[in-house]
């Protein structure tokens, strides 16, 4: 146990050593995740019609997302940022020109206090190293591709350092590289689907409430969704300040009638299947973690919060699933 504890201490050691490098390896991690079970899943249902090798099948999912990669930044991300920069303004302009409307200076009162502005620096910060994010994202897509075509010679290969010198450093990381994968890996691909599910059915609904600014509002609903709980609360903000902007407190009731009904079918359809017991934390714990995490790792904490607990539950052998009433 102590030889144990010694090497997860030194691997957090060693990552905190490469912390200029941890938004690369956060995302080759959960790129390489979701297109390793997304290859297995297709190749697996494409054998049932006819044989193909699971190589051809990684090759051609990552030349349909390098494709939508180049559409998506040519006709769309110069669209993404005028909507988002805009967006902000709008809001912004809206705060502080309402002084007489009692509900805009009660809102911004309320954001004031949660310190908005810091979110919005940062959401154009991260806007402005938009070059610095394509490098990264290239060289993920590199990497896991790489991976994925080679996984089993990589595997072989790293399976020479368990009979090395260094075996017994091997056989601990092996057991917490099993535990990472089973727990974070799990969450997260789930936490993707449902934020991608959020994203479909906010994006409609608010399209047909007539709202602007759509391609801003989907990435942000998307990313934010990718945060339990929280995430509804967050991005009704701009979403709910939009609609009074357009039309009014009337706008507004629909819009969270629209978001109540999404929110009701991820909590009694999608939560229940995907999340197993796995996920059943108490909302105090989820809020708690959110915001340790948040204070820590700024807003990739948001979103890996949650599955760094689980991960941690899951190797002092918690079950969040057991639950008994009083």
């Amino acid at each position: 146990m102590a030889r144990r504890v010694t090497v997860l201490l030194l691997f957090v050691l060693f990552l905190y050593s490469i912390k200029d490098m941890l938004n690369m390896l956060l995302l080759l991690f959960l790129v390489t995740y979701v297109m390793n079970s997304l290859q297995r899943f297709l190749t697996k249902k494409i054998n049932k019609l006819f044989p193909i090798h699971p190589n051809v099948v990684a090759i051609l999912l990552y030349v349909i997302i390098v494709t939508a990669m180049v559409v998506g930044i040519t006709n769309y991300v110069p669209k993404i940022i005028t909507q988002v920069s805009e967006m902000i303004n709008n809001i912004i302009r809206f705060l502080n020109s309402n002084q007489g409307d009692q509900v805009a200076a009660q809102l911004s009162e309320v954001l004031n206090k949660v310190d908005y502005k810091t979110y919005v620096d940062q959401a154009l910060h991260y806007i402005s190293k938009l070059g610095k994010w394509l490098e990264i994202i290239l060289i993920v897509i590199i990497l896991s591709l790489f991976f994925l075509l080679q996984k089993t010679q990589v595997g072989y290969f790293t399976r020479k350092f368990k009979k090395s010198k260094i075996g017994w450093i091997y056989d601990e990381l092996e057991y917490f590289g099993q535990k990472f994968v089973a727990s974070f890996g799990k969450v997260i691909e789930v936490q993707l689907t449902i934020a991608v599910f959020n994203t479909a059915l906010t994006m409609l609904g608010l399209w047909i409430l007539g709202f602007p600014y759509l391609f801003a509002l989907s990435v942000l609903v998307l990313v934010l969704s990718l945060i339990p709980v929280a995430g509804v609360v967050l991005s009704f903000i701009p979403i709910g300040l939009i609609g009074y902007q357009s039309g009014g407190l009337t706008l507004v009731i629909w819009t969270v009638v629209m978001i109540l009904l999404i929110h009701a079918v991820e909590t009694y359809l999608l939560n229940p299947r995907l999340m197993a017991h796995k996920t059943k934390l108490p909302m105090f714990y989820t809020f708690v973690i959110l915001v340790f995490s948040q204070h820590f790792f700024g807003i990739w904490g948001l979103i890996i919060g949650i599955p760094i607990f689980m991960f941690l539950m899951d190797i002092l052998d918690v079950d969040p699933g057991d639950e008994k009433t009083a």
